[in-house]
Order: C-alpha cells, then sequence, then structure tokens
C-alpha cells in the first residue's frame, strides 16, 4: 500500500519448469470442461487499479488475457493517496463502471454494505464458469477470509459471502539497512522503547536531513494501518468493542491512549521530518535512498527496495543492504504479531459485463497468474499456498536476509485488526487527523483520543448488530 511508484525488476529470467503452463492457464482439465475461458470473447472491461506491482503485473500481461479471452481491457492506474476517493465517486453513481476494481479489505466493509459489490459465491461453484483448475483452497485461510464478511457490524471477517478475491496480503514489520547496522555494531530493537531510542540516536546517521525510522503521517486512513496499528494491537489496544448491544470506540481506553502517545514520541524523536506529507511512496523512497535508517511499514515496501535483478538492475540505492526483522513489542517477550493488509479485486454490482468481469478475475487470482508474478514481477507475499511452497519463489525470497525467518515467526499472530464496520474510512482518517492534532499541534493524547472516541461513536453506536443492507458508503 503507495510520488513515485516503487521500482522494481524481474527477478528470474524465465519461469522455466517450475510454472504451470507458459502464457497461458488453460490446462487439459479446463479443456475437457464444460467451461470456456472464451465465453465472453468480443467483451470490453473497464478496471480500476491502484498504483501497484500488482497493477503492474497484470497490466503486463493484459496481452496474455486478451489472447486467451478474446476481451479487452480498458484500465486506469491511480496513486493510493486518491485512489479510494475515485473507486467510491464511481461505484456510488451506479452506471456499471467500472466492471472490476481493485479494493482492500477494510474498504470492502463500506462497498459491501452499500450494495456496490457484486457477491462471488454462485460464481465459484458455476462449474460453466469457473476454470477446474482454480482451487480456491490453495488460497490462504486467513487470506481468503478477509474477502469475506456477513454485513455485520462488529462480526469478523471470515463470515457470510465472498465479496473479494485476493491478488496479494501484506504483514507489517520493522525493516532496517542492514549494512549500516553490522558497520557501526547496532541491535536490532525487540521492544519499542528501544525502536524509539535508536530512531532518535540515528538522527543525520548518512548525513543531514537523514533520520531513524519512516512512518506514515499523512490525514489519511493508510497512516494508521502499518506500524501504528500493528503496535497498538500488539500493546492490547483495541479499536472497537461491544457495549449494551451497541459498537462503541475503545479509542478512549487507557492502553489505546498509552500507545498513542508513545507512538507520537517516536515521531517526534526519529521520525521524517516532513512526516504529515509522507505515504507509502515517501517512506519507501526514504528507505531506498539511504535517507531513513529504519522503515516501519508492510514487509513488501521494503522488499521492493532491496531487490536486485539478475541482470544487476536495483530497486534502490540501498538494494542488497536491507534486512527484516518483526515489529517490536511493548515488552520483550511478547508475542510479535501484525495488521494485515490485503489487495484484493472486485465486481461492480452494477457492472453489465459481469461474466467478463468474473473471467478476469480468475484469471489474475489464479494459480499460473500467481506464480509467475511471485517470481518474476515482485507479487509477494502471494496468497496461494502452492505459490508460497514452490522452490523458484523460496530461492528469490531466500535472497531477502530475515523475510522469511520474520514472515514465520509473526503469522500466527497477523490479521486483519480491525473491527469490520462501514464507516472505516471516516473513522480512520479522523484518526489520523487526532494523530496529526498529537504529534504537530501539542494536543494532550487523553483528551484527543477521548474526543475521537466520542465522534466515532456517535456513528457507529446507531448502527444495528444484525445483517444490514445497502447502508450509505461513509464519505470521506
Amino acid at each position: 500500500m503507495r510520488i513515485r511508484s516503487p521500482k522494481y525488476a524481474f527477478l528470474v529470467a524465465s519461469i522455466g519448469a517450475a510454472m504451470l503452463v507458459a502464457g497461458s492457464p488453460i490446462s487439459a482439465r479446463a479443456e475437457d470442461s464444460k467451461f470456456d475461458w472464451k465465453q465472453a470473447s468480443g467483451t470490453k472491461l473497464v478496471v480500476m487499479l491502484n498504483k501497484h506491482p500488482y497493477a503492474d503485473a497484470i497490466i503486463k500481461r493484459l496481452p496474455e488475457f486478451k489472447e486467451s479471452t478474446g476481451i479487452d481491457v480498458d484500465y486506469t492506474e491511480t496513486p493510493e493517496e486518491n485512489y479510494f476517493d475515485k473507486v467510491t465517486t464511481a461505484l456510488a453513481s451506479k452506471n456499471g463502471n467500472p466492471d472490476v476494481f481493485m479494493t482492500g479489505t477494510y474498504q470492502l466493509w463500506d462497498y459491501a454494505s452499500a450494495g456496490y459489490m457484486e457477491p462471488l459465491d454462485s460464481y465459484l461453484k458455476d462449474s460453466s464458469q469457473t476454470n477446474p483448475d482454480y482451487d480456491v483452497k490453495d488460497i490462504f485461510e486467513g487470506v481468503l477470509n478477509g474477502g469475506k464478511w456477513d454485513l455485520v457490524p462488529g462480526d469478523p471477517t471470515g463470515t457470510g459471502p465472498q465479496w473479494a478475491l485476493p491478488l496479494g496480503f501484506e504483514t507489517n514489520i520493522l525493516m532496517y539497512n542492514k549494512k549500516y547496522f553490522d558497520e557501526k555494531g547496532l541491535k536490532v530493537p525487540k521492544t519499542f522503547a528501544e525502536l524509539d531510542a535508536l530512531a532518535k540516536q540515528l538522527k543525520d546517521w548518512n548525513g543531514p536531513g537523514s533520520y531513524g525510522v519512516a512512518v506514515r503521517g499523512t490525514r489519511n486512513w493508510a497512516t494508521i494501518h502499518p506500524g501504528y496499528m500493528t503496535t497498538f494491537t500488539n500493546a492490547g489496544a483495541k479499536d472497537f468493542e461491544i457495549k449494551d448491544g451497541k459498537l462503541v470506540s475503545a479509542l478512549d481506553q487507557p492502553v489505546a491512549i498509552e500507545v498513542t502517545k508513545k507512538w507520537a514520541q517516536l515521531v517526534k524523536d526519529g521520525g521524517p521530518p516532513a512526516w504529515s506529507n509522507y505515504t507509502w511512496y515517501q517512506c519507501g523512497a526514504d528507505f531506498g535512498a539511504g535517507k531513513a535508517a529504519m522503515l516501519f511499514d508492510a514487509d513488501i515496501l521494503g522488499y521492493f527496495q532491496n531487490v536486485i535483478s539478475p541482470d544487476g538492475k536495483k530497486g534502490s540505492d540501498q538494494a542488497g543492504n536491507i534486512a527484516f526483522a518483526p515489529p517490536p513489542v511493548m515488552k520483550e517477550g511478547d508475542p510479535a504479531g501484525a495488521n494485515e493488509w490485503i489487495w484484493q479485486i472486485a465486481i461492480n454490482k452494477s457492472s453489465k459485463q459481469k461474466k467478463a468481469a468474473w473471467l478476469f478475475m480468475q484469471y489474475f487470482t489464479g494459480k499460473e497468474h500467481g506464480t509467475w508474478g511471485a517470481i518474476n514481477a515482485s507479487v509477494v507475499d502471494p496468497p496461494r499456498k502452492s505459490v508460497s511452497d514452490n522452490p523458484d519463489f523460496k530461492a528469490v525470497m531466500e535472497k531477502m536476509p530475515g523475510y522469511l525467518d520474520t514472515f514465520n515467526t509473526i503469522i500466527g499472530h497477523t490479521s486483519v485488526k480491525f473491527t469490520p464496520q462501514p464507516y472505516f474510512d471516516e473513522s480512520t482518517t479522523n484518526w489520523a487527523a487526532t494523530l496529526q492534532k498529537i504529534v504537530l499541534q501539542g494536543a494532550d493524547p487523553k483528551a484527543a483520543m477521548t474526543e475521537l472516541a466520542k465522534s466515532i461513536t456517535r456513528n457507529t453506536s446507531k448502527l444495528k448488530l444484525e445483517k444490514i443492507e445497502k447502508k450509505p458508503a461513509a464519505s470521506r
């Protein structure tokens, strides 16, 4: 998740024998079944994509998709900071465009509640519409469940219909400049207090303007979900709780206030000087340029900066110098987990080309594209077990020091940490605004978080904690 796109290179010249079928997802099983990739030939789809390597991988293979299906694709690619505003506006128009769009788990709660999304279960069960080789059970259960929800505020993901399918997912961890750490004999911080102290110590570590740790800071939902939400939940804090049958914000609880106070201090002590302007893109760029010594964000953001292709092309200036570690916890020995982000694709309920849209979805979330993308186009973390187990993929990831060890350490405590509810966008944007007030204006954390909790509860306490249909989506 993300003002420039992270650079990345193809990692393997060819997929080789490990690939399922070169250039096409069509197998003998598919040919023998009543499923036909050409069943919507001549159709034109409109697709909205977020600017991301996952989207770049799709774009690169659109010619193969056209050859296999006969479907033309007209796409737009928008930076994340503005992407969901555009999607919300487009879906609300109910004019059928886009047919397919990228979404995240959290935004799904708004869009599905508003009636903007097509449920996918009937497509998955229809052998005439779904490739027999698709194998939905090959997708990690926790990642697949990120696209399921029963529309009941407060109920967890993994319940109800399947609204979206995953392209890839992210865990939020600590990444650091291993070359510099090794040269100076620095220890990777295991606790949040150690992280704060080290980030402060590393001011100007690589010349004037360099700093300790890159973290996001714009007035946007995306500031909350990576490092901050991971730290927040590792400390035992929660975003919501149910009281007297109502969904109420828990951001005024002592643990929530304390962890927010500590996060604000980290930003002041060792964060980016222009923190309130920092998105995924700026954090990754600073880390890759050797301006930030550490990065607390999505694992894949550090991955993109660390890539070196077989022909020597580097993902960033610091490619080859980066390593990965679990997120620091409040008390050493506490289990480290992470908030999970999942990029998904979904069908617009108003689309007039649903058959073609479904073919697009299964093509780009299937095994063949997933394997190709993970090995050749930086589509990590892969949502399919078969891809994660692929020897060629493992060989790629072994070039990333600490990546697989960190993943295996935290995956048991990694999940979507937010409580599903249809005011996600509005509540987290206001949460980010409150964080800015604390960091930039010196607002008292207790007073600011208490007021924030009240404002969020004014909306969520009115929700019926039972199945809801077509509730208006939250606006920014």
